[in-house]
């Protein structure tokens, strides 16, 4: 059960005494974000059976936007609430228990709830808003892809049985059953190997894996008489799952192997790879490839998850549908880089694209050459201002969907940025200004 409708929390005597600065940037998205449509299309997610009632739609997917608006996390984004009237004003939070009005967890209890398709709601209306207000132009689609960074320390074999030992001590720990290994002797392999890690990594790894193997086995038919609720059996079957993909890696490594298909490298975020983009640095990033499009005024269109680096000639084609089924139109050019380059992408890029850069001048007229290669460029910076500026950098949430609703809600966020930057220098017509209740 979930309060699905809009109530606003404020007297005007409010507004006017705290809301001082009419034209503060928070006050502006207030006005323009479609707040009645992201709640009634969030109101399935929840039970219509009678409860407890939720906490407002309205509220959380406000704290859900200006979360990734200011890069905040969970419990500071509730304190600034707290603190900061503008930001309790955008959220539509009341001074009536302001102090408790929420705690962080919620918004975790949020996300599981909403998924990814509540994700793609959210960032579906603000879209949806801006392009009918005429400031989305789809006349040029600009296709590259990045590596937003897992949440996780940098990788290592022997690293990842001592966090395989973890598990199952949480395990354990969760169903009071005494751990089946010894305890001391493993913290003091610990001591020991760090000190040595870097001189001695591959006899530390055989060692760590002679105790890590008779505790998997163990675990395994601990596992199979595990007497508790589904949801905990589930969860202890997809530990063990884990545990013995990273049992077979570690057989691997031991044997020589350099390469190892679809290697895990984080027992917290299994879906992470380390993917190599051709860089000097960083040379290898740990994270999920998301494939991005952009227009020329740095709007992001469209934006995939990806588990690895699969190759940027087999992402194109969905990636150009994903962008004309978005604009409902093609786009006059298309422009990648090389990547993306070969025959058969070149041949079946719909003809009603006019042009098709990717990466030569001569793949254009010459009167459109200069055109598509700053077009290229600015492909750059829009990615660097999405990472850099937009927390594209690094994804906080675990597993492709965690990443895949991180970059939704950070494609929200940029693109309510980029209205900022256009409403800051005046760029917005009087006829875009009147859609949006802003005239």
């Amino acid at each position: 059960m979930i309060k699905d409708t809009f109530e606003e929390s404020f007297s005007p005597e409010w507004v006017e005494n705290n809301i001082t600065d009419r034209a503060h940037e928070l006050v502006v998205l207030r006005r323009i974000i479609p707040w009645e449509r992201i709640v009634t299309r969030l109101t399935p997610f929840y039970d219509e059976a009678p409860g407890a009632e939720g906490k407002s739609l309205r509220i959380m997917a406000a704290l859900l936007i200006i979360s990734r608006l200011r890069g905040l996390s969970d419990r500071k984004v509730v304190e600034q609430v707290r603190e900061n009237r503008y930001i309790q004003y955008f959220c539509n939070v009341p001074d009536k228990g302001l102090q408790t009005f929420l705690h962080p967890s919620s918004l975790s209890v949020l996300r599981k709830r909403l998924g990814e398709d509540g994700f793609a709601i959210i960032g579906d209306e603000v879209f949806g808003m801006l392009r009918i207000a005429g400031l989305v132009s789809g006349d040029d689609a600009l296709i590259d892809s990045t590596v937003p960074e897992s949440d996780i320390i940098h990788p290592n074999d022997v690293q990842l049985i001592h966090r395989a030992f973890r598990k199952m001590r949480a395990f354990a720990k969760q169903h009071r059953i005494p751990v089946w290994w010894d305890d001391k002797d493993l913290a003091g392999l610990w001591r020991e190997f760090g000190p040595d890690k870097k001189k001695n990594r591959a006899a530390w790894l055989a060692v760590f894996n002679g105790m890590f193997v008779p505790a998997l086995k163990i675990f395994q038919e601990k596992v199979g008489v595990l007497r508790t609720s589904p949801k905990r059996k589930k969860k202890a079957v997809i530990t063990l799952n884990l545990l013995n993909i990273l049992e077979e890696q570690t057989l691997l490594k031991i044997a020589g192997e350099r390469h190892i298909k679809d290697r895990i490298v984080s027992l917290d975020d299994p879906d992470a790879r380390p993917i190599k983009k051709g860089k000097s640095h960083p040379d290898c990033e740990f994270g999920t490839k998301v494939q991005m499009t952009f227009n020329r005024d740095g709007f992001l269109i469209t934006v995939e998850n990806f588990i690895g680096n699969p190759s940027d000639k087999i992402l194109y084609g969905d990636t150009l549908d994903l962008f004309i089924k978005r604009m409902e139109g093609y786009p006059d050019t298309a422009v990648t880089d090389l990547g993306c380059r070969s025959l058969k992408n070149l041949e079946n890029t719909p003809s009603e694209i006019g042009h098709v850069f990717m990466g030569r001048s001569d793949d254009v007229a010459e009167e459109e050459s200069s055109r598509c290669r700053s077009a290229r460029s600015a492909t750059e910076g829009f990615i660097a201002v999405s990472k850099n500026l937009r927390g594209f950098g690094k994804s906080l949430w675990h597993r492709l969907e965690g990443h895949r609703m991180w970059s939704l809600i950070c494609q929200t966020a940029h693109n309510l940025k980029k209205f900022l930057q256009l409403w800051d220098e005046d760029r917005i017509g009087e006829e875009s200004l009147k859609k949006l209740g802003l005239a």
